[in-house]
Formats: C-alpha cells, structure tokens, sequence
C-alpha cells in the first residue's frame, strides 16, 4: 500500500481462482470489491480504522453512488494495481476516481462517492472532526 498521507494511493492485490467467473476472468462485481479494498487501505493509512471510526465516533462509510467502466478483462494470477484518487471532499461525503490496471494498463475504471452516516440511524453525517482536520491538511 503506498498513501503516506496523501489524497492518492496504490494497492496491489493478486487475482485468485474466486475471484473469476466460469470464463477465467474476474468477475465484473469483483473490481468494486477490490476498489473498496483501496479505499479501506488508503484510510488506514491515513490513521483511520472504519472500525474504530464506528465504535469512537458513530460514523461508518456507504457507497451513495458509483459510474464503472470495464475496459479489459482481468485473468487468474494476474498481479492488479488499484489507483485510488479523492476528486472532493463534502460536508458529509468523499468522491474517489479509481482505476484496475495490470502493468499500467487500464483495466476498469470509476467515480464512486461514499457517504458518511450515523452508525446508529445511517442517515447522513459529517465527517468525523480528526478526519475532516487530516483531509485538510493534505489537500493544501
């Protein structure tokens, strides 16, 4: 995982037999699964714990909305790059664009928006004070 405090990230992440359909290429339902693999990694290395953002601060993330496109297929064995860039920051949302790439070629591509909500209600919320003062900070 490669973030260092940063609004962009990488996570390399091996495709396995479960993640194919009968044809041998990953499932197209797969790719959200490892972007939100990225997303999750790239807060970690931010310092936050989803986790921990629920227990301590009565926050959790949902994706409100997304635009995919697939490109090219993806195979078993193949060794996938996950490109995770935040394009904006909301009161109560984060905006990715997200990329799969094998060997720097674009595989599928996104715009997700995740939401922050209430643990408890799940109706939309602010974003936690200490994360809202980190994405500050490294935004400029």
């Amino acid at each position: 995982m490669s973030s260092q405090r940063s609004l962009e990230s990488t996570l390399d992440i091996r495709v396995y037999y479960e993640d194919t359909d009968a044809g041998g290429v990953v499932f197209y339902a797969n790719y959200l699964k490892f972007m939100e693999r990225g997303r999750t990694e790239w807060l970690r290395a931010l310092g936050f714990e989803q986790a921990n953002l629920a227990r301590t601060d009565g926050r959790m993330f949902v994706v409100a909305g997304l635009d995919m496109a697939y490109r090219k297929p993806a195979r078993l064995d193949d060794m996938l790059t996950i490109r995770s860039r935040v394009t904006r920051v909301g009161r109560a949302s984060i905006h990715f664009a997200q990329r799969a790439e094998r060997s720097g070629e674009l595989l599928a591509e996104g715009n997700i928006q995740v939401c922050c909500v209430d643990a408890t209600t799940l109706r939309p919320a602010e974003l936690p004070p200490g994360l809202r003062a980190t994405l500050d900070s490294i935004q400029g």
